[in-house]
């Protein structure tokens, strides 16, 4: 069965730029300075208010990818290295593209692609008026969907969720926050024009989330 790995990196909006409701809403429990910076801090968690500023996917039985990522200072022309071709596009553009690809594949791979990335894609679609073409989230206990993060809680029976991060460096598989970059920066980067090194980034969650399902098969799952 054919097998897509995803990932997907955000950048929240301006704070000034939300509806005045929004703002009212999302600050309704502040008392200070402080609270108020860490909700702006935020906004690149939720599809309310982010947006989707690149996605990857990576085929791990090919080891070929491709990773669409927003670029709207520069133009630029795709590029390919290690078997991963990136390509500029718009959120629009990004998405459709990806619901183009998700169709021909049977089984999803993320590291909380659940909690995360497809209910934020499933989100972002519906403002950009695009229709999923796959069920992203079926039964949490098959295996048309391994989420990563579920596998290596046992499903939340563990006490403590542990990053991707970690779990790379708990397997000596190379993270991709060794490259000093980390999610929480993905914001200034673009903000900064950085687009390529977020792309980058993207790719290397795709090709970190690979050895960790290898593990996972290998070492972790219970074959009888």
């Amino acid at each position: 069965m054919s097998r897509l790995i995803l990932d997907i990196e955000t950048s929240g909006v301006d704070f000034e730029s939300l509806d005045p409701a929004i703002q009212d809403y999302l600050l309704r429990w502040t008392e200070t300075p402080e609270d108020i910076e860490k909700v702006k801090q935020s906004l690149s968690f939720y599809p309310q208010t982010a947006e989707i500023i690149a996605l990857g996917m990576l085929n791990p039985d090919t080891n070929n990818g491709r990773v669409y990522f927003q670029a709207p200072a520069k133009k630029i022309q795709s590029f390919q290295q290690d078997g991963i071709i990136f390509e500029s596009a718009t959120e629009y553009e990004i998405l459709t593209s990806f619901w183009n690809t998700i169709k021909s594949y049977d089984k999803l791979i993320t590291f909380n692609g659940r909690g995360f990335d497809c209910p934020f894609i499933i989100i972002r679609s519906a403002v950009n008026k695009i229709r999923p073409t796959k069920e992203l989230l079926p039964n949490r206990y098959s295996d048309l969907h391994i989420d990563l993060l579920d596998q290596l809680s046992f499903y939340g029976a563990s006490k403590r969720k542990f990053s991707l991060d970690i779990w790379c460096r708990t397997f000596n598989i190379k993270s991709p926050k060794s490259d000093g970059i980390t999610g929480y920066e993905i914001k200034d980067l673009f903000m900064s024009e950085r687009y390529e090194d977020i792309a980058r980034y993207c790719a290397g969650d795709l090709r970190a989330t690979k050895e960790l399902l290898s593990v996972w098969e290998n070492y972790i799952r219970f074959q009888s």
